[in-house]
């Protein structure tokens, strides 16, 4: 990490060098304040420096990137990670080859993944960040699957006229089902269970 100490006539001048010198700007810094100087008789006489000490903040979205490439790389997969920003949520995309190590059965993987990744960018963060950790568009692949899923279910509940019961999923899975069938008024949806075998139940 890198960390410079700067004197200016004033604190607001230290630090501006420190800044230049780090070639950053104010909000990816933390400023400690050394001496914060005087004036002096007439502006000369015993007047002191001020004296910032100036040091680059982690990017919680950085280095959580770090961690993912360290982890996957014991997993001996090299993976590229393209990275994006929406409000609060952060999405890492991960490319490379023999990723389906990665992924797991049905995302089990992935999911404990991600759940890992979640905690390193929310380890030392002053902001709260949610994580969604894919690899080669499998979570969209997954939705489709899992939409599918609930509407064939659906029609088997009302075809049998009697509740039906879907294998244990994560979280987020289950809002995606019930999402898929919200507007299905002649069905309902809840989840039932304690995790990890909390799941989805469609009844009529």
């Amino acid at each position: 990490m890198k960390e410079i100490t700067a004197s200016g006539s004033t604190v607001e001048e230290a630090v501006q060098s420190a800044l230049e010198q780090l070639n950053t700007t104010e909000d990816q810094v933390e400023i400690d304040i050394i001496d914060e100087g005087k004036k002096g008789i007439l502006g000369l006489f015993g007047s002191k420096r001020a004296v910032v000490r100036v040091k680059l903040a982690k990017n919680p979205i950085k280095e959580t990137e770090k961690f993912i490439q360290e982890v996957t790389k014991q997993m001996n997969v090299d993976v590229t990670i393209t990275t994006s920003i929406e409000d609060k949520h952060v999405t890492f995309e991960m490319d490379g080859n023999n990723i389906a190590i990665l992924i797991g059965k049905r995302g089990q993987t992935l999911n404990a993944l991600q759940y890992l990744a979640h905690l390193a960018i929310n380890k030392d963060s002053d902001k709260y960040y949610t994580v969604t950790l894919d690899a080669e568009g499998y979570r969209g692949r997954r939705k489709e699957t899992l939409e599918s899923l609930a509407h064939k279910m659906a029609d088997k509940a009302k075809r049998l006229n009697k509740k039906v019961a879907l294998e244990p999923m994560p979280a987020y899975e289950r809002k995606i089902i019930h999402s898929a069938l919200q507007d299905q008024k002649d069905i309902a949806t809840y989840s039932d269970g304690q995790e990890p075998h909390r799941h989805i139940v469609i009844k009529p």
